[in-house]
């Protein structure tokens, strides 16, 4: 018997995103003139207000108040009637020094042997139903608004957009676990104020349908025979979406862990990425679980593959590996034997991690809007201006555990 899987996202404007975007910010401008920094910054915004608070341990100085200020400034929070705004907004700092008693068992002499920043569990997850090799469902949430702000940039049409909004999409699946149609769309966003509510409600319902959703179908040309007529769309169930983003509710880092992740799919140990330097297995070990199970399901080993890791504070080597296939396995062995093998391809100290995916760059704040998985690897130059170390400008690689390339290796083990 078939059924429904509902997967959502929300924008960059989102009051909690805002809040991940300006901690990941903020890592990036301490690794990019100190790679070596230790960082755990949490972010609260609230109406024109942003509260600073954590930890972190470098060499180098980074203000805090002009970062967050670039950060907002780009999402689009730039007039006064938001209620947070760039220029206006308070800043408050609370950042101090990191926790010797947890550095201690960090660092090492022997940098591979360096310990787990957190005791912890991780997954990562991949399917074979989307070319990404992520949930269909969370693919198309995420595209929806992301399409929603690159409208809202262009300033040519839907002008009366606002930052904030939020997807929701509804696909059904066959006996299979195939995906057969979208069943339902949900959108909801910031706008500003019409002369009267219900032209208001017709006029972005109709948008939504008519221009954004044909953007979102050309971007998916082989997803076509999804999209029909018998979709059902609520766009602003509400009635009304003025009063958003930080004002209309407070935002905090961490608080969007199913958006960032597999939207439901798999599962979750429960850490947040955003504001997190690569020692916090809780980001690391969640990417490297990712590189496993979608070089694994690229592979053919499985359709679809869980990986979780599992790490206790100052010890290297992980505690536990737990793979399942859900019984979409290709080859002929048991799901436990497929975990002993990952353990002897994989190396998984969180140093090695970090050396491997390359986590030491200033890579961070592309992932804290529209999901950390799945996206596009690629490299990118990247600009920093500090008052105190200067310039600097630094190519990056983004995304590096979407890599495919232990494919071939991962056949040659397995025999394929």
């Amino acid at each position: 018997m078939g059924y429904l899987f509902t997967s959502e996202s929300v924008s960059e404007g989102h009051p909690d995103k805002v809040a991940d975007q300006i901690s990941d910010a903020l890592l990036d401008h301490f690794l990019a003139y100190d790679a070596d920094s230790k960082v755990a910054i949490e972010t609260l915004v609230t109406t024109g207000q942003v509260v600073l608070a954590g930890e972190v341990h470098s060499s180098t100085y980074v203000d805090v108040q002009k970062v967050a200020r670039q950060v907002i400034e780009k999402i689009g929070y730039t007039k006064g009637e938001y209620m947070f705004e760039s220029n206006s907004c308070g800043v408050l700092s609370a950042i101090h020094e990191q926790s010797q008693d947890i550095r201690r068992g960090v660092d090492r002499e022997n940098k591979l042997n360096q310990g787990a920043g957190d005791q912890g569990m991780m997954f990562g997850y991949a399917s074979n139903e989307t070319e990404e090799y992520m949930p269909l469902p969370l693919q198309l949430a995420h595209l929806l608004v992301r399409e929603l702000a690159e409208i809202r940039r262009e300033g040519k049409e839907m002008l009366y957009l606002r930052p904030d909004s939020k997807s929701q999409v509804t696909v059904e699946y066959d006996d299979n676990n195939k995906p057969v149609r979208i069943d339902t769309i949900v959108v909801s966003t910031q706008h500003d104020e019409f002369a009267g509510d219900e032209e208001m409600q017709q006029t972005i319902r109709r948008d939504v349908i008519n221009i954004l959703m044909p953007r979102v179908k050309k971007l998916l040309p082989k997803l076509a025979n999804l999209f029909n007529d018998d979709i059902t769309y609520h766009v602003n169930p509400t009635g009304k979406f003025v009063i958003g983003g930080p004002h209309g509710d407070s935002g905090l880092t961490g608080r969007k862990i199913i958006v960032d992740t597999y939207g439901g799919k798999g599962a979750h140990g429960g850490g947040a990425f955003s504001g997190k330097d690569p020692s916090k297995v809780d980001r690391s070990a969640a990417y490297a679980s990712r590189h496993i199970a979608k070089n694994m399901v690229a592979a053919g080993v499985a359709d679809e593959m869980m990986v979780q890791l599992s790490y206790a504070i100052g010890v290297a080597e992980p505690v536990g590996v737990f793979i399942t296939t859900y019984g979409t396995a290709k080859v002929n062995m048991t799901d436990d034997e497929i975990g002993n093998k990952i353990k002897s391809l994989f190396d998984l100290r969180p140093a090695a991690i970090e050396e491997t995916l390359k986590l030491r760059n200033p890579i961070y704040l592309e992932t804290a809007s529209y999901g950390h998985m799945g996206r596009e690897n690629k490299v990118v130059s990247k600009h920093f201006d500090s008052d105190y170390s200067g310039k600097k400008t630094i190519d990056v690689e983004l995304f590096t555990w979407e890599k495919l390339d232990r494919v071939n290796d991962i056949k040659t083990a397995f025999g394929l």
